[in-house]
């Protein structure tokens, strides 16, 4: 994180360039910058929702057949 940070703080002059060549500073600052900071940020808030998500998905999945076994018990009882 901390390597991701510095790299999008090291965008900065980019992003607010003034003088020659400023226009195309910027345009490439910007995208840089934009796709960092949205990667930084699924990185973060995203990828450990997904993580959580698929984790109780699989833990369900497997709890099935016990599940619909128990079911059946009780149906025929």
């Amino acid at each position: 994180m901390m390597t991701s940070f510095a790299f999008i703080f090291g965008l900065v002059p980019l992003v607010i360039a003034t003088g020659a060549g400023a226009a195309t500073q910027r345009a490439v600052g910007t995208a840089v910058f934009g796709g960092m900071l949205a990667a930084s940020c699924l990185g973060i808030f995203v990828i450990p929702g997904l993580y959580v998500l698929f984790q109780t998905l699989r833990e369900r999945l497997k709890e099935l057949p016990e599940r619909l076994a128990a079911r059946k018990r009780t149906k025929v009882s």
